[in-house]
C-alpha cells in the first residue's frame, strides 16, 4: 500500500533500517521536510542522492530505494542548520515525487522483506560477525561494544543491514546493499566488501606502526641529546650558550675563520639545512662531514717561511752528499722566492733511478724552507676521483687527496711531494695524469675546483715537487714541470754517503753501541764493487745491515767484544762475492765488446758477442732483443758488407759464412740505438780475426755512411763503465759538449775520447790496425765463376 511522506534527500550518506542516525540538515526544502514531518506523525522518507554535489535534487537526482524513518530528536543551531536524530524503519521504493509548499512529497511502496532459514545463512551469518570482529579491531573510528551488539542479532536481514550501516565503502556499495532484498545476498555482499577493507586496514596498520617506532626513535634520541647537553653543562664542558653543541661550534668556526666568500656562503647554506635535519639522520651526516671537510682546511694559515739562503744550503749538504746540480737550482728557487715573496714559477720533477734520494730530497726542501712536509703517493692511482675527489651524491663520498692532505698539513703553504707519478695508472674510472694537469699548473691552480667541496681552492703557494723514475708521462703534463735528473751515484760518493749516513743509521737501528762495530773504508769498497751494482744507495744499506746483524749476534752469543769488517773478513759476514770488479775479460777477446746501456736504474755494461759459422752470408741474432736493436743489427751489417775491402775483408766471405750476434743475459729485454758501434766492432774483429781491446768499452749510434750520431743517458753509462773498471770509453763527438755536466771524478777516473765515424771506433778499439784489400769484379768472379746452365741441343752428359 503506497504511502506519502516528506523527503528527505542525502548527500553522503545510506540510512539502513533499524539504524539510528545523527544528520545535519541545511538545505531549506530539506528543513520545511522536518517540519512538515514533525508537525504530522513524526515520518519521513530518507533517500541518497546520485550526486552529492546537487542542491536542489528532482525525482531524477533521488536513487529509487530509500527508507521510511521516525524523526527522534530535532535541534535547530544558531547558523540556522538543524540537527536531527532519525530511526530507520523500513525499505520503500519511490514511485513519485511532487513539490508541495516548499519541500518535496514521495509516494512509496514499502518492499517486503524476504525470509531465510537454514544452516547456510547460519554459517554465512557467523562467518560475518567473526569477519567484521577482525575488522572492527582494525578500524579505529568504530566503538569496541560495536562487535558484540552485533554478534547478539539473530536475524539475517537485520545482520546484514547493522553490519553495511557500519563497514566504510562507497555511498554507490551501500546503496547496492539497501536494493538487495534477498538478506543472503546481502550478507555475501557485505562479507566481500569487509574482505576488501581488511587488506587496506592491515597496510595501514603496519604503515601507522612504521611511524611509531620512528617517531619514538626519534623522541628517544632527541631526549638522550637533550640529557647529554645538560650534563654536559652540568659537568662544566660547555657554557649556557652551548661551547660544546655542535650547531653552535660551527656557526663560531664559521664565523671567526678567513673562509673566501664563496665558501662562507656555502658553509651558511649547509648549516641552515643541517639545523632543519635530524641529528642522526643518514643526510644530516653527509652535511655533518662536509663542513668538517671545509671547516679544517687551513683557511688564511700559512707557515713562516725561511729566506736565509745560507742556511737552507747547509740544511741540503747536510742531508745530501753531491747532487750539486740539483741544490743550485733548488737554491735559485728560493732566491727567486725570498727577493719576489711569489712561488709562481715551473713544478720540479726530480727523475733518477731508485734509490738516489729523490723522496728524502724532498723532505730536505721542505726543512730548508720552512714548509710544512706532505707525501702522496702516486704510483698505481687510477681512479680521477683520487685527485679530484667523489661528487657528493652518495653516503661515504670523500674529498681527493690534494684537499685532504691539505688538511692534514694544516698550513696553506705546505710541500707537496708526488711521488712515483710515472706510475699513475689509467681505465675506465678516468685519467689521474689529466686532472693533476690543473693541479700543476701555476696559472690555473689558484681555483682548484675539488668535485667534493664544490668551491675554488687556492694551491698557488703550495709547492709541488714530484719523482719519477722515467720521463715516460704523458706530453701536457711534463711541459708543466722542470726536470732535475739525479743520474746516480759513484763509488766515492757512494763512500761518503755510507760514512756520513748510512753507517751511523743502522748501528742505531740495531742497537750497536759505539766501538762494537766498524767497517774499514777498504771494506766498504769492496762491498760497493763486489755485492752491490746500482745506482742508488738501497741495496748498500741493505747489506751494511745484513754486517750489522751479523756482528751483533756474535758480540750477542760472546764471541766477540767488538766487530772490525776489512776486506779480509768481509766474505765471512756478506757471503760470496755477488758481482766481478774490474775487467769483464782477462785476455783481448776476438768477437768480444763491451758496450753501454741505459735502464731505468742507471747504466749498465752490456757485452756484445759474434762469432762466424758456415752459411750463406745472412746475420743471425740472439740475447732478447728489441725492434730497433734488431733493425741496428742490420745496419751495422750491411755497414761492414758494404766497406769489407776498406776493413781487410773479401767480400767473397759473406757468400760461405753466417754472423751469429749474441748479448748474454737472453733472459733481460734489450732495446735501443747505442749499441750501433758497438755492433759493427764486433763484427768487423769476427770477420777479420783481431782481438778488441778489453779495457775499452764504447757507445753510439751508427748510420748506413759509417757517422756516429749522439746518445742519451752519458753520465749513467759513464758511472757504469767506471764501476766496471773500464779505463777507455769511446762516445759520440756529439756528446763531448755534455761532459761539462759530469763530475770531475768520472772524468779523472775515465779515458774518455769522442769519436764521430766508425773508422776511428775500429782504429782505437782493436788490437792491429786494419789493412785494406784491393777487390775488383774480377776477383769477384774468380771466386764465384758462373754456373753453366745446360742448354737445348746440348748432348746430355754420359
Amino acid at each position: 500500500m503506497k504511502q506519502s511522506y516528506p523527503v528527505l534527500p542525502l548527500r553522503d550518506i545510506v540510512v539502513f533500517p533499524h539504524m539510528i542516525v545523527p544528520l545535519f540538515v541545511g538545505r531549506d526544502k530539506s528543513v520545511a521536510a522536518l517540519e512538515a514531518a514533525m508537525a504530522d506523525d513524526k515520518e519521513i522518507f530518507l533517500v541518497a542522492q546520485l550526486d552529492p554535489a546537487e542542491d536542489d535534487p528532482g525525482r531524477e537526482d533521488l536513487y529509487d530505494t530509500g527508507v521510511s524513518a521516525e524523526v527522534l530528536q530535532l535541534l535547530k543551531l544558531p547558523d540556522g542548520t538543524v540537527r536531527v536524530l532519525v530511526a530507520g524503519k523500513e525499505r520503500g521504493s519511490l514511485d513519485g515525487v511532487e513539490e508541495r509548499e516548499g519541500y518535496l512529497v514521495a509516494e512509496v511502496s514499502p518492499v517486503e522483506e524476504v525470509a531465510v532459514e537454514g544452516a547456510e545463512v547460519q554459517a554465512l551469518m557467523r562467518s560475518v560477525i567473526d569477519q567484521f570482529e577482525n575488522y572492527a579491531k582494525l578500524n579505529r573510528k568504530l566503538p569496541a561494544e560495536t562487535a558484540v551488539q552485533l554478534a547478539e542479532l539473530e536475524d539475517a536481514s537485520r545482520l546484514a543491514d547493522a553490519v553495511a550501516a557500519n563497514i566504510a565503502v562507497k555511498v554507490s556499495d551501500k546503496q547496492a546493499l539497501l536494493v538487495e532484498q534477498d538478506p543472503q545476498k546481502r550478507l555475501e555482499m557485505v562479507f566481500a566488501f569487509m574482505e576488501g577493507e581488511l587488506g587496506v586496514l592491515q597496510v595501514e596498520k603496519k604503515i601507522r606502526s612504521r611511524v611509531k617506532r620512528q617517531m619514538e626513535k626519534t623522541q628517544r634520541e632527541y631526549y638522550l641529546n637533550e640529557q647529554l647537553k645538560a650534563i654536559q653543562r652540568e659537568l662544566g664542558n660547555e657554557g649556557e650558550e652551548g661551547d660544546g653543541d655542535e650547531i653552535a661550534e660551527l656557526t663560531n668556526k664559521i664565523a671567526t675563520l678567513k673562509l673566501s666568500k664563496e665558501a662562507r656562503t656555502k658553509a651558511q647554506a649547509e648549516l641552515k639545512k643541517l639545523k632543519t635535519m635530524a641529528p642522526m639522520s643518514a643526510e644530516a651526516t653527509v652535511v655533518r662531514n662536509y663542513l668538517d671537510v671545509l671547516l679544517g682546511l687551513p683557511w688564511g694559515k700559512k707557515s713562516k717561511l725561511k729566506r736565509d739562503l745560507v742556511e737552507a744550503e747547509e740544511v741540503l749538504d747536510a742531508d745530501h752528499y753531491g747532487l750539486e746540480k740539483v741544490k743550485d737550482r733548488i737554491i735559485e728557487y728560493l732566491a727567486v722566492q725570498a727577493r719576489t715573496n711569489k712561488l709562481k714559477g715551473p713544478i720540479l720533477c726530480l727523475v733518477g733511478p731508485p734509490g738516489v734520494g729523490k723522496t728524502s730530497l724532498g723532505k730536505s726542501i721542505a726543512k730548508a724552507t720552512g714548509r710544512e712536509f706532505v707525501r702522496q703517493s702516486l704510483g698505481g692511482v687510477r681512479d680521477e676521483a683520487e685527485i679530484r675527489g667523489h661528487r657528493r651524491t652518495y653516503i661515504g663520498s670523500l674529498p681527493g687527496k690534494i684537499v685532504t692532505n691539505l688538511r692534514k698539513a694544516g698550513t696553506g703553504n705546505p710541500l707537496f711531494l708526488l711521488d712515483e707519478i710515472d706510475k699513475l695508472g689509467q681505465d675506465f674510472r678516468g685519467d689521474p695524469a689529466s686532472a693533476l694537469l690543473e693541479v700543476l699548473d701555476p696559472e690555473q691552480n689558484n681555483k682548484f675546483n675539488d668535485h667534493y667541496l664544490e668551491i675554488d681552492i687556492d694551491l698557488s703557494d703550495v709547492m709541488f715537487v714530484t719523482t719519477a723514475n722515467t720521463l715516460n708521462l704523458p706530453q701536457p703534463l711534463l711541459d708543466r714541470m722542470e726536470i732535475i735528473r739525479l743520474e746516480g751515484y759513484t763509488e766515492d760518493e757512494k763512500v761518503e754517503i755510507a760514512e756520513r749516513h748510512l753507517l751511523a743509521k743502522q748501528v742505531e737501528a740495531h742497537g750497536l753501541k759505539d766501538g762494537e762495530f766498524e767497517l774499514t773504508q777498504e771494506g766498504l769498497r769492496d762491498l760497493i764493487r763486489y755485492y752491490t751494482r746500482e745506482a742508488g744507495v738501497r741495496t748498500l744499506e741493505r747489506e751494511i745491515a745484513k754486517l750489522a746483524r751479523k756482528a751483533l749476534r756474535r758480540i750477542l752469543e760472546g764471541k766477540a767484544e767488538s766487530v772490525v769488517v776489512t776486506p779480509e773478513n768481509l766474505h765471512e759476514f756478506a757471503g760470496v762475492r755477488k758481482y766481478r770488479f774490474g775487467l769483464s775479460e782477462e785476455e783481448h777477446q776476438i768477437g768480444a765488446v763491451t758496450g753501454l746501456a741505459w735502464t731505468e736504474v742507471g747504466g749498465e755494461l752490456l757485452t756484445i758477442e759474434s762469432v762466424t759459422v758456415p752459411g750463406k752470408g745472412n746475420i743471425k741474432t740472439t740475447g732478447k732483443l728489441g725492434d730497433v736493436m734488431k733493425e741496428s743489427v742490420d745496419a751495422a751489417f750491411s755497414f761492414v758488407k758494404a766497406r769489407a775491402p776498406t776493413y781487410g775483408i773479401k767480400p767473397s766471405l759473406f757468400h760461405r759464412k753466417d754472423v751469429h750476434v749474441h748479448l748474454p743475459e737472453g733472459a733481460v729485454p734489450k732495446d735501443g740505438p747505442s749499441a750501433g758501434i758497438g755492433l759493427v766492432t764486433s763484427i768487423v774483429s769476427t770477420l777479420t780475426g783481431v782481438p778488441v781491446r778489453r779495457e775499452i768499452a764504447m757507445t753510439g749510434e751508427v748510420t748506413l755512411r759509417g757517422r756516429v750520431l749522439p746518445i742519451g743517458g752519458l753520465k749513467e753509462k759513464l758511472l757504469a763503465a767506471l764501476r766496471g773498471g773500464i779505463e777507455t770509453v769511446l762516445i759520440p763527438a756529439e756528446n763531448e759538449k755534455d761532459l761539462v755536466e759530469i763530475p770531475a771524478n768520472i772524468r779523472e777516473g775515465l779515458k774518455i775520447v769522442p769519436v764521430s765515424h766508425v773508422d776511428e771506433v775500429l782504429r782505437l778499439a782493436l788490437t792491429e790496425t786494419l789493412a785494406p784489400i784491393d777487390w775488383s769484379d774480377a776477383d769477384e768472379l774468380a771466386a764465384h765463376p758462373p754456373t753453366v746452365v745446360q742448354g737445348i741441343g746440348e748432348p746430355l752428359p754420359h
